[in-house]
């Protein structure tokens, strides 16, 4: 999924059977809870507080996104983006986070450890082990199987299931085996459903561009057609006003081509691109906090996300979600994907590196100030 690739968009697939269910690191779903490749309880906790209310933060996305490009080729490395689920809590940025955690050292661990190729793009469905395949008549150690996947995480990714967009029931069985030492029902979570990645059809963005340029065109003729007799102070002051939403007008327009080209899509990747963007004005992710380097562009959550989560939640859920006014979360991490000043003897991760990068959060109610009164009626 990584560096050199083009714009790859996280689609639905199937719900899980319990939101509290566990995978692995190299799953991409959105909610449910995270999957950590050490003990949760290694984990700084302050990452996963509020910054706004110092509630529990939950799982919003979790997304493998290994590197493969002409500087870096890092497999094990995956996005998780958090949320406070706090009633009007999650309207402020201070409530969101995203986390990169990251094999150390991974390209050359992976280079010894098989001579399996393994594709930059994930496999478009939940992955895990295939170890029962070659040993399915002998009885196996469960417990030291458990305690050899917690230890050697890397691995699990080259035998990684490619099914298509189905969870087999071999999945759904060898998913019990990820090394948790209980199921966390103390975290928040969110309904869980998992993803699978596509490119976006050039076809549907040609056939959008056309239907939202024309609803522009329309709406441009609307708003021109005064009577100059009739428009005097009130009539030049209302030009001005749309003159001026015009350029808001057109970021949206293109947000919204593409959301209208792939209307399920739940999460675009595209490794030091560009964001598509609900308003024209974006913050500063600033640089890494672990290098110094800067940090560029790599995902964005994008609205239906939301819709999906409110199909699947219950009352109490649905109250929280529908305080979520987000268009889009942009997910801004390190530019060389860094690991240096990591101490592995002092660690307490099992060699892994879970590194805070940077979440800029365009609101709804800046899009609806930004853009033509009226537009959305």
């Amino acid at each position: 999924m990584g560096g050199g690739g083009g714009v790859l968009l996280g689609m639905p697939g199937p719900w899980a059977d319990d939101n509290r269910e566990p995978s692995d690191l190299y799953t991409s779903k959105i909610g449910g809870l995270p999957d950590w490749p050490f003990p949760a309880e290694n984990l700084a906790p302050n990452l996963l507080i509020c910054g706004a209310c110092g509630s529990k933060l939950c799982l919003v996305a979790q997304v493998y996104a290994p590197i493969s490009s002409g500087t870096l080729n890092i497999e094990d490395r995956t996005i998780l983006v958090f949320g406070c689920i706090i009633p009007n809590c999650g309207n402020t940025p201070l409530s969101w986070r995203a986390l990169r955690v990251q094999k150390v050292d991974s390209e050359r661990e992976s280079s010894v450890s098989t001579e399996e190729v393994v594709p930059s793009t994930p496999p478009v469905s939940v992955s895990k082990t295939n170890w029962l395949d070659d040993d399915s008549d002998e009885d196996i150690d469960l417990e030291a199987l458990s305690k050899a996947l917690s230890e050697a995480g890397t691995l699990a990714s080259h035998s990684k299931k490619k099914d298509g967009n189905r969870r087999s029931e071999s999945v759904v069985k060898n998913s019990t085996l990820v090394a948790r030492t209980g199921v966390d029902m103390e975290t928040p979570v969110v309904p869980c459903f998992y993803m699978y990645t596509q490119e976006p059809s050039s076809k549907d963005i040609v056939s959008s561009i056309c239907s939202t340029y024309s609803e522009l065109s329309v709406k441009e003729e609307q708003n021109c057609d005064y009577n100059d007799d009739e428009m005097g102070d009130a009539g030049e002051q209302e030009v001005y006003e749309y003159d001026k939403a015009l350029s808001a007008d057109r970021t949206y327009l293109k947000f919204k081509k593409q959301l209208d080209a792939n209307p399920d899509q739940c999460f675009r990747h595209l490794y030091g691109g560009k964001p598509l963007l609900a308003t024209a004005e974006l913050g500063d992710p600033g640089n890494c906090k672990l290098c110094g380097g800067f940090r560029h562009f790599e995902m964005q959550l994008m609205p239906q996300l939301i819709s999906f989560l409110l199909d699947g939640a219950d009352d109490c859920q649905k109250n929280v979600l529908e305080n979520w006014n987000w268009m889009t979360l942009v997910i801004y991490t390190c530019s060389k994907s860094c690991s240096n000043s990591f101490d592995r003897e002092k660690s307490t991760t099992s060699g892994w590196i879970v590194e805070e990068e940077a979440v800029l959060v365009q609101f709804e109610k800046a899009l609806h100030e930004s853009i033509l009164p009226g537009y959305f009626s």
